[in-house]
C-alpha cells in the first residue's frame, strides 16, 4: 500500500483530523480500570491479575512500535493506520471470546498481545507525517494528535460503565461490551485510513522552515547517542509515574476515602476517570505546544520538577482532602500527556526528521518498560500492604514515595541532554545531489 500523496491544494489541517480518528479510538486502553472490578468479581482475580491485559498491551506497543518504526516509514500511514485497526479491533474480538467463555487468558491474548500491536502501529503512524506538514509548529501538531491517545478515555470510560450497567457486570456483559467497542471501534479508525495523506514537498504549505533544516540523524545512529538513552530514562519515568495512577485509577480514589465521611460510588470513581483523561488530553496540547515556545528541556524539568512536588503532597495530605488529591493527580496526569505529546518534538530537535519516527517507534520502549513497573509498583504493593491488614490511603503510601525517586532519575537524566555530536549526522540531501553531480562531471571529464 503506498502512502497517498496530497493533491495540490490539500490543506494540512486534514491530517490532524485523520490522525486523531485512529488516536482516540487507541486511546481506549487508559479507561482500562474501568473493567478491572467486574473482571475481578466475574473471573475471581486479583488487582495484579487483572492488569495484565493493561501491562502486555502497553509491552506490546512499545515493542511494535521499536519494531515497526521502520516499515511505518518506509510504508506510510495508510498502511499503519489499516494494520492498527484490524489489530486493535480483532483483539477486543478475541476479549470478547475469552469473557463470554470465561477463559481468561484469551483476554490476555487479545486485549493485550494482538489489541497491544495496534496500540503500537496506531500510535506512531501520523508522527513524522505530522511533523513533515508541520515542521514550523512540531510541538503543536504532534500534541494536537496525540491528545486524542489521552482523551480517548474521556469517551471510552462513561462509555464502558454503561454498556456494563446495561448487559451487566458479569462475564457475558463483559463480552457484549468488549464486541462492541471492537466493532465501533473499527469503523471510527476507518476515517481516518481514507483521509490521511503525505505532503508533495518537504515544505509546509504555511511556509517556514523546511522539514529537513538542522542535523539528520538515521535511527541506526540515533540508538548509539547518549542523548537516546537520556530520553529513554526521561520518558519511562515520566510514564512509569504517571500511568501507575491511571491503570489503577478508579479503584485508587475508592480505596483512598472508603473511611471517610464521603466516600466514592462506583459511578463517581468512573467520573475520576474521565477526569484524569481530560487532564491527559489537555497536557497533550497544552504543554507541547508551549514546549514551542520555552523549549524541550526546560517543559520537562516541569513535568518531572512539579510531578513530583504533586506525589509528594498526595502521599503527606493522605485522605484528609479530596479536593487536594483530585487536583494533584490532574496535575500529574497533564504531566503525563504532555511528556508522551513533547517527545516526538524533542527527538526532532536533536535527531531531525529524517527517520524521527523510526526513532520515536525504538523510544517507545521506555513506555513498554513503564507499562509494566508503574502498575506493578502500584498494585504488588497495596496487595501486599491489604495483607498486612492495612486500608485506606495507607495502601499507596510507599508507592507514592517511589514515584518522587523515580522522576528525581528522571529529572536528572534530562539535564544531561546535549545537542547530538555531528559525526552522528548524515549528509543533508542537497549535499548528496551536489556530490552525485561532481561525481558525474568528473566521469565525464
Amino acid at each position: 500500500m503506498s502512502p497517498p500523496v496530497a493533491p495540490a491544494g490539500w490543506s494540512r489541517w486534514l491530517v490532524p483530523p485523520a490522525a486523531l480518528s485512529v488516536h482516540l479510538s487507541i486511546g481506549q486502553a487508559y479507561a482500562w480500570s474501568v473493567f478491572k472490578p467486574s473482571l475481578e468479581s466475574a473471573l475471581g482475580l486479583s488487582g495484579t491479575q487483572s492488569a495484565l491485559p493493561f501491562q502486555l498491551g502497553i509491552v506490546m506497543l512499545g515493542l511494535s512500535a521499536a519494531f515497526g518504526g521502520t516499515l511505518v516509514e518506509r510504508n506510510g500511514p495508510r498502511w499503519a493506520m489499516t494494520v492498527a485497526l484490524i489489530c486493535f479491533s480483532s483483539g477486543f474480538l478475541l476479549s470478547a471470546l475469552g469473557a463470554a467463555t470465561e477463559q481468561y487468558w484469551l483476554i490476555v491474548l487479545g486485549y493485550g498481545f494482538v489489541g497491544g500491536i495496534g496500540l503500537g502501529i496506531g500510535y506512531i503512524s501520523p508522527v513524522s507525517t505530522l511533523i513533515k506538514w508541520f515542521p514550523d509548529r512540531p510541538g503543536m501538531a504532534t500534541g494536537i494528535a496525540i491528545m486524542g491517545f489521552g482523551g480517548g478515555a474521556l469517551i471510552a470510560s462513561p462509555w464502558s460503565a454503561q454498556m456494563l450497567e446495561s448487559f451487566g457486570s458479569d462475564s457475558s456483559g463483559i463480552a457484549m461490551a468488549f464486541l462492541v467497542h471492537g466493532l465501533s471501534y473499527s469503523v471510527f479508525m476507518l476515517l481516518g485510513v481514507l483521509l490521511v495523506r503525505v505532503p508533495r514537498t518537504e515544505k509546509p504549505v504555511g511556509g517556514g522552515p523546511s522539514a529537513f533544516d538542522g542535523p539528520q540523524v538515521s535511527a541506526r545512529n540515533a540508538v548509539r547517542t547518549p542523548q537516546f538513552w537520556c530520553l529513554w530514562v526521561v520518558l519511562c519515568m515520566n510514564v512509569t509515574a504517571g500511568i501507575g495512577i491511571l491503570e489503577k485509577a478508579a479503584p485508587m480514589i475508592t480505596d483512598f476515602f472508603k473511611n471517610t465521611s464521603t466516600p466514592v460510588s462506583v459511578s463517581a470513581a468512573a467520573g475520576f476517570v474521565a477526569l484524569l483523561s481530560a487532564a491527559n488530553m489537555a497536557g497533550r496540547i497544552g504543554w507541547s505546544s508551549t514546549s514551542d515556545l520555552i523549549g524541550r528541556k526546560n517543559i520537562y524539568r516541569l513535568y518531572l520538577g512539579a510531578g513530583a512536588l504533586m506525589y509528594g503532597l498526595i502521599a503527606l495530605a493522605g485522605d484528609s482532602s479530596k479536593p487536594l488529591f483530585i487536583l494533584c493527580a490532574l496535575v500529574i496526569l497533564s504531566f503525563y500527556g504532555g511528556g508522551f505529546a513533547t517527545i516526538p518534538a524533542y527527538l526532532k530537535d536533536l535527531f531531525g526528521t529524517y527517520q524521527v519516527g523510526a526513532i520515536h517507534g525504538r523510544l517507545l520502549t521506555a513506555w513498554s518498560t513503564a507499562g509494566v513497573l508503574g502498575p506493578l509498583i502500584v498494585n504488588w504493593i497495596a496487595d501486599r500492604q491489604e495483607e498486612a491488614g492495612k486500608d485506606g490511603s495507607s495502601l499507596y503510601t510507599m508507592s507514592l514515595f517511589i514515584m518522587i525517586g523515580l522522576l528525581a532519575v528522571g529529572f536528572v537524566a534530562n539535564e544531561l541532554v546535549r545537542p547530538v555530536h555531528p559525526r552522528h549526522h548524515i549528509p543533508a540531501p542537497e549535499s548528496k545531489e551536489k556530490e552525485a553531480a561532481d561525481v558525474q562531471r568528473q566521469q565525464s571529464a
